[in-house]
Parts: structure tokens; sequence; C-alpha cells
């Protein structure tokens, strides 16, 4: 019995340990690509019509915010069209309705279009908006986003060269510093967009629209077969597509757009769950097509890293129930020393993490070391979304459909912003996520006493940070779910 324990676990570290080295991957490109940079736009007297499509589902509380800097942007409003696509079903169909009717009368071209049946969820609302655009480029914005008034100024110049298909900007964050929460999904975020979206872009790999603060061509998403509702990440499988059909992405690291970050957990758990589950519908659905397709060997293995990267979270559950026992097996039973001095190496899978959100952090912020602070309690955080995330990779696996489930916003800025007093749309029911969180803490706990019964103190870092990711998560997804 004890042999298939510690060949489970050897085997989900290894799937780990492969998926943690990409990160030295990362980082090795980043350095060959620092000097890279995208060709200067050319000053051009044509200016393109653009309309900005804004998809809204229950937002009353960040909408005016939005469409103030929306109308706020620097290009000729007789140029530009905006486009209200509300799916809202509470009060915000009320404020929406009012506000385009404010800035309507301010001169500005903008029309609100209501749907009742959210059939397709945003790939819904953002195709049947598709309908009544007029322009010839599509820039996205959600609601929670305060897109910068050069927006426009900064991107559409890229599409100078006929083969861009889509531009896409930076996120920045609002209220980074309201919580610990809100500074740990920062530093994760700086990583995809510093590290992944840049250097992926660089070197020639794909790179995926984010679903906001982007722009597109219109033909180009067009040409790919338009917005598609059988994931749950629409801009991951469109942008897959597009770039199957030839057309080339930009991400823009220097150009930015703030938005607000979760700042509750269960706001997170559900958005989290909505990315994880939908980046492994994509890749059911595109891999085939990747691998059948004529690009490099190389593209095509970054290609599928990128796709299946959120497979790792059912392994790191693996992992983590087998910690413990590992640590009696190690100590009761004899002939395992070499294999557990050789298992030393997987703590280089730790470090190649460390040095990925390194880079990421010191391209991006002058205090980079004060941020780097918050590392362990980000992995930490991580592991504690275990249990969320792989219930989200099973749902994907074995398809199950579910809905889109929005991210609660409730524009938060600061430490006296609150979101307690405000509506929200997370349901008040406990899960049995949040009793398997809490229990995986009580699990660690007891894993914590039996490595300091056995003298195993290489053994505890790791417990720690189990203890502290799945005992922050569950009780403050419990907390949370009960103040509402």
């Amino acid at each position: 019995m004890q042999d298939f324990v510690v060949i489970i676990y050897v085997l989900a570290l290894c799937i780990l340990f492969a998926f943690g080295l990409h990160g030295l991957v990362m980082v090795y490109y980043y350095h060959k690509t620092r000097k890279h940079s995208h060709p200067e736009t050319q000053h051009s007297d044509h200016i393109p019509f653009v309309t900005v499509q804004l998809p809204l589902f229950n937002e009353m509380y960040v909408v005016d915010r939005l469409m103030s800097a929306v109308c706020n942007l620097e290009y000729p409003r007789d140029k530009f069209e905006i486009q209200v696509l509300d799916d809202s079903t509470d009060e915000t169909v009320h404020v929406t309705k009012a506000l385009v009717a404010e800035y309507a009368a301010k001169g500005f071209n903008i029309s609100y279009i209501h749907r009742t049946n959210r059939e397709g969820y945003k790939a819904g609302a953002l195709k049947h908006g598709m309908q009544f655009a007029k322009g010839e480029f599509i820039a996205i914005f959600d609601a929670d986003f305060v897109p910068k008034p050069e927006f426009l100024q900064k991107t559409i110049p890229y599409f100078q060269n006929p083969k861009i298909g889509m531009v896409q900007t930076r996120w920045e964050h609002i209220n980074e510093e309201y919580s610990f929460l809100t500074r740990a999904q920062a530093l994760a975020l700086d990583g995809h967009f510093v590290i992944e979206q840049q250097v992926r872009n660089k070197a020639g790999f794909f790179i995926n629209f984010n679903g906001t603060a982007g722009i597109w061509r219109r033909t180009c998403i067009e040409d790919a077969g338009n917005w598609q509702p059988d994931t749950l990440a629409e801009d991951l499988d469109l942008s897959f597509r597009a770039q199957l059909k030839g057309w080339k992405f930009i991400f823009l690291n220097n150009v930015t757009s703030p938005a607000e970050l979760p700042a509750d957990i269960n706001s997170l758990k559900s958005q989290q769950f909505r990315w994880t589950k939908g980046a492994v519908e994509a890749a059911l659905k595109l891999l085939p097509t990747v691998w059948k397709s004529n690009m490099s060997l190389k593209v095509k293995l970054e290609c599928t890293v990128h796709l299946t990267s959120n497979i790792v979270f059912p392994f790191i559950l693996v992992v983590a129930m087998l910690n413990v026992p590992m640590v009696v097996i190690k100590n009761k039973f004899g002939g395992y020393d070499d294999l557990f001095t050789l298992m030393s190496i997987f703590v280089l899978a730790s470090i190649s993490t460390f040095l990925f959100y390194l880079h990421a952090q010191k391209d991006i912020h002058l205090d980079w070391r004060r941020r780097l602070l918050l590392f362990p309690v980000f992995m930490a955080g991580s592991m504690g979304l275990a249990v969320n995330n792989t219930k989200a990779v099973f749902e994907a696996l074995f398809g199950k459909k579910s809905e889109f489930v929005r991210t609660p916003k409730f524009k938060l800025v600061d430490g006296n912003d609150q979101w307690k007093e405000k509506k929200n749309y997370v349901a008040k029911k406990v899960g049995i996520a949040v009793i398997i969180e809490l229990f995986l803490a009580s699990y660690f706990f007891v894993g914590i006493c039996t490595s300091l019964y056995y003298n195993e103190i290489a053994a505890i870092p790791f417990q720690l940070m189990f203890l502290v990711g799945f005992s922050t998560v569950g009780i403050l997804s419990l907390r949370h779910r009960l103040s509402h």
C-alpha cells in the first residue's frame, strides 16, 4: 500500500514540477526578448470608426464610473459609438437607461441594447451587439474597468498593419492596496500580463485577449468564427481561433487600463472557477486543431502549456492529501531514503515560480521588494483555492455545463469603502467546498504536529503554506458569506 501512495505522490509532484519549471522558460524568453519592441506606428490622417462595447450584467455600483470614463475617451466624437450591452435583471436596468439618456443628450453616439434571455452569456451579448455595430474596430470594456482617455489613441495606430487582429493592454489595479486579498491578486495578475502576455507576444507564441481592455479588428472576429458560447472562456477561445487563422496580436505592456479587483473571497472564487473551467473547456476544444496545424513544435508545446496550466489544481490536492502520509511512510518504512533525497530537486519548481513573479514586479514597480514580501501569502492562497478550482477542472473534463457567473464589483478603492452593506450576487449557502477547505486546514495542523513528532523539519514550510491557504480561504469564505 505504501508503494502505491509513494508512486501517486511522486507522479503528482512530477506534473507540478513540469508546470512549475515553465516559469524558468518564461524567464529565459523574458531576457532573450527584452530588447524586442513593436514596430513604430506612422502618423495617419485616417481616423477609423470604432465601436466601444460595454457588456453588463447587474453592475449598478460601477456602471456610472465606466460610462463616464468611456465618454471621456480622447477620440473624435463623430468617429466612435458606444454600445451598452445590458443583460441585467435588477436595478441596473433603470440606472443604466438613465445614464445612457443623459449622455445621449450631451451629444454622444450611445445606444442601450437590452436582452432578457442572456443566451450565450457574455459571448452572446457581444455577438448580438455586433449585428448593430458600425465600427471597423471593436473595443471592449467590462463594467469594473476605467479606461484611460488615451486608450484609443494608443491602440488604433497598430492596426495600420493589416495582419493585426487584436491589441491587448495591461490591466492596472484601482484597489490593489485595499487588502491582503487584493494585493495577492495584483501580484498574480502582474505575473500573467508582464511575463506571460508580454514574453509570449515578443517570442512569437500565441497570446489571448483578456476579455476586456482590448480592441479587435472586426473582420478578424468574423473571420475566426465570431464569439461562441460553448466555453466559459469566450475570450481565450476566440483568441486561439483567430491566431490559428493567421491573425497577429499585439500586447502593450506600457499601455494600461485600470480595473477593480474582487474584494471578498467568494467573488474571487467565482471568478477563479469561471476562468479555470473556461480554460480547460477551451483546451478540450482547441488542442486537436493546434496539433493538426502546421505551426512549429515549439509553438504547439507553448500553446499546450498555455491552455492546460489549470490542470495543476487536482494535483495540488493530491500532493496536499498525501503529504502527511509520506512523512509517516518515510519514518516507519525503510527503502525510500534515496527516493526522498532525489525528491529534493522538486524545490526547483518553487524557485522557478518565485523568479517568475520577481521579474514581473521588477519590470513595472520601483517598490518590487516590498511587493514580493507577499509572495508566500500568494502561494498559500493559490494552494487554498485548489478545492474550488479542482471542481472547475473536473466539471470541464466531464462536460458539465454551467452558467456564466459574474464577479460582483462594488466600486471599492480604499479601506473606507465597504462591500458588506451592498447587494451581493453570490449565494449565501455554505457549499461543500468550504467544509472541505476547513477540514484540510485541520488536517494540516495535524500534519505539522506529525512532522514535529518525527523531526521532519523540511516538510513543515509546505505544510504551513497549505494550512494558511486552506484556513484563510475557508474561514474568509464562511465569514464573507455569513456577513452578507
